[in-house]
């Protein structure tokens, strides 16, 4: 399923806690419901909110809300795991979550922290973490080649071992983008957060042609019967 980013115009988005595509309840800052569809809602609103908003670290929050005003503050009640999501102005401020798509599940777990991180600051810093999506592709072809050689000897390495060339052109754009970040060049990406989304969806296609669809294609081979196995290797030695 598409991911959908969470969004105040939505009645409906990827919840930051369940990550489900749910509807959104609304309602605005002193509890009060913000119209957003006619589905009813019966819970006791403030005692919901109350034991969100008294966790230790919504400390900050508190702060954070004494110096806006209260027609700023939204939240969010999710129908599927109903929890409640705090709204500034236009952004979520808790839960402290990143806005990007989930990352592929067959990412490298030490990759996925590091793709996790970025998608946490890609609001406040899109250039930071354009920075660290980079490194996720540099840890990434270093695993699948040689982890002494440089991101680009890596991805030559995987172009001359038969990798096609649109996966060639999703590493190299995250890789180029991501050096530009560091290194300010041609490209500057300091309040561009379009471009910063869009290196996680190229990082997720990445993990897919590379780990994911091999991954599928070698347990479905594998399970072909004995006697076909040795047909398709007498077959091939043949060549």
């Amino acid at each position: 399923m598409q991911y959908v980013p969470p969004s105040r115009d939505l009645a409906a988005f990827n919840c930051q806690y369940c990550h489900a595509y749910s509807h959104q309840h609304w309602y605005a800052g002193g509890a009060r419901h913000f119209v957003r569809s006619n589905a009813p809602f019966s819970e006791g609103v403030a005692g919901i909110f109350a034991s969100e908003l008294t966790a230790p670290s919504l400390l900050d929050l508190s702060k954070t809300l004494s110096c806006v005003g209260l027609t700023n503050v939204l939240f969010s009640h999710c129908a599927n795991c109903r929890k409640v999501s705090v709204w500034v102005n236009n952004s979520i401020v808790f839960p402290v979550a990143g806005s990007a798509p989930l990352p592929n599940r067959d990412m490298p777990e030490e990759i996925q922290r590091d793709y996790e991180e970025a998608s946490s600051i890609l609001d406040k810093s899109p250039r930071g973490a354009a920075a660290l999506l980079r490194l996720c592709i540099d840890k990434l072809c270093g695993q699948l080649g040689d982890p002494k050689a440089s991101i680009n000897e890596n991805i030559k390495k995987l172009v001359a071992d038969g990798l096609d060339e649109r996966t060639q052109k999703a590493l190299d754009a995250v890789r180029v983008i991501g050096n530009n970040a560091l290194h300010p060049g041609q490209i500057d990406i300091t309040d561009d957060r379009a471009m910063a989304a869009s290196l996680f969806r190229l990082l997720n296609l990445i993990v897919e042609k590379l780990i994911s669809e091999p991954k599928v294609i070698d347990e479905i081979y594998s399970g072909l019967p004995q006697g076909a196995l040795e047909a398709i290797e007498k077959r091939d030695r043949k060549k």
